[in-house]
């Protein structure tokens, strides 16, 4: 793949960077920092989506990087895999900002310029990792993501978000630790090198060394990807307002996890190291415990929110299973399933606010007989949960059926079975 000098992949870091900082200059001017708001998300998804072309014709479209001592870099460039990411997140802040203006009005929420500014800073780190061409700079991104969504967290100020911020920093922060730590080992191993279909490790080290290495990846990731038992900080998280939730669960912090899942076994490991040292097939029992006990889990919560929190975390497991698996069906439907997976849970969480402010109603028990009230946001819910569930035709079928095959494909149909399994679970606690 041509790599094609061009600032874009920099500039949609910094459209959304310039809002976060301007906020503040309008917070007594709401019309004023929500329309600039919107135009810095609408600039920033002109500018990712305008090199789709590029990206489609076999061109790596890369900033000019940042040279630092001992051979290291930060460099941006926007490849396929971080262009689906990228596009995805720039596409659902735009719809974001247009469902936190009402939201945040209606509940006439404190703090509204800080919640503007974090977010659009969220929205940065976002598209920096998306767009990341080495280990480095993947890490300082995921960071400032871990720091910009912690205000977030316990926007409301109650003793409840409180508490979730500092669970979500223990988990994110250790988490980050770990990550580091694993980053620097491939340093050692593998000095300045860029990601690589493929990956870059093969042959560099021993199999033992690739297995530590590989775990203290995963052990990092799993924070924000949510594996289980990784995964205490996100239902905990539900104490932040809607809009937040959205963040959290499809446009970037859980999402980066997976994203960050994707990237290391496909492009720092490679499939034959992970096969090698029998990777694959522990990852993909990881992934598959916690689809089911996430689902078991979602039908024994009563509350919206929690409910789909638990649904995430089976959710982005698909991802990480598609991801172990390595095949290219399995791959394909992994990245349509970060894509996918993120407009259909954005869906159900919006309807979950609009329940919430033109109700107050937050619990499961609760919503009998609100579809004559609230129809056309019931039949937004109902579209949403099918595709979740894999109902065929629907975005959700395609990915899974992706990785279903790429099980198939690489010898372990047993993991179709979870996916079957998992979509029972889904119908019976969305319906």
């Amino acid at each position: 793949m041509d790599q094609l000098l061009d600032q874009r992949p920099l500039i949609a870091v910094m459209i959304s960077l310039v809002a976060a900082i301007t906020a503040p200059l309008f917070s007594r001017h709401p019309n004023w920092r929500e329309g600039c708001t919107l135009l810095a998300a609408t600039l920033k998804l002109f500018v990712v989506a305008s090199m789709l072309s590029a990206v489609l014709a076999g061109e790596t479209p890369s900033s000019a990087s940042l040279l630092l001592p001992q051979g290291l870099s930060l460099h941006l460039r926007a490849d396929p895999l971080g262009l689906v990411f990228a596009l995805t997140a720039a596409t659902l802040w735009v719809m974001t900002s247009l469902y936190s203006i009402g939201y945040m009005r209606a509940k006439d929420a404190p703090r509204q310029t800080g919640y503007y500014s974090a977010f659009a800073l969220c929205l940065s780190a976002t598209t920096g990792l998306a767009f990341a061409g080495n280990l480095l700079t993947f890490f300082v991104f995921y960071e400032v993501l871990t720091l910009s969504t912690y205000p977030l967290v316990v926007h409301t100020r109650t003793a409840e978000a409180r508490s979730a911020g500092r669970r979500y920093l223990v988990y994110t922060i250790g988490g980050g630790q770990l990550l580091l730590g694993a980053i620097v080992w491939t340093q050692v191993v593998a000095p300045g090198s860029e990601f690589v279909p493929g990956g870059f490790l093969a042959g560099r080290t021993s199999d033992v060394a690739m297995a530590v290495g590989f775990a203290a990846f995963m052990l990092g990731l799993g924070v924000k990807a949510a594996l289980m038992p990784l995964h205490g900080w996100l239902p905990a998280a539900m104490a932040a307002p809607t809009p937040v939730s959205a963040l959290l669960h499809a446009v970037a912090v859980v999402k980066a996890g997976v994203f960050g899942v994707v990237r290391v076994t496909g492009f720092v490991f490679g499939v034959d190291v992970l096969r090698a040292i029998n990777a694959d097939v522990v990852l993909a029992v990881a992934a598959s415990v916690t689809i089911v006990v996430a689902s078991i889990r979602a039908l024994g919560e009563r509350n919206l929110k929690r409910r789909l929190a638990y649904s995430t975390i089976g959710q982005l497991s698909y991802i990480v299973l598609g991801s172990a698996l390595g095949t290219v069906a399995a791959l394909t439907g992994a990245i349509f399933h970060i894509a996918a997976h993120a407009f259909m849970k954005i869906t159900l969480f919006f309807c979950a606010g609009a329940i919430h402010v033109q109700v107050q109603r937050d619990n499961v028990d609760e919503l009998d007989g609100l579809g004559k009230q609230m129809p056309a946001t019931l039949g937004a819910f109902m579209i949403g949960a099918c595709g979740l569930a894999g109902i065929p035709l629907l975005a959700g079928f395609i990915g899974k059926w992706q990785i279903g095959v790429g099980a198939v494909e690489a010898g372990y149909p047993v993991f179709v079975v979870v996916l079957v399994v998992s979509g029972l679970f889904n119908i019976a606690y969305f319906f």
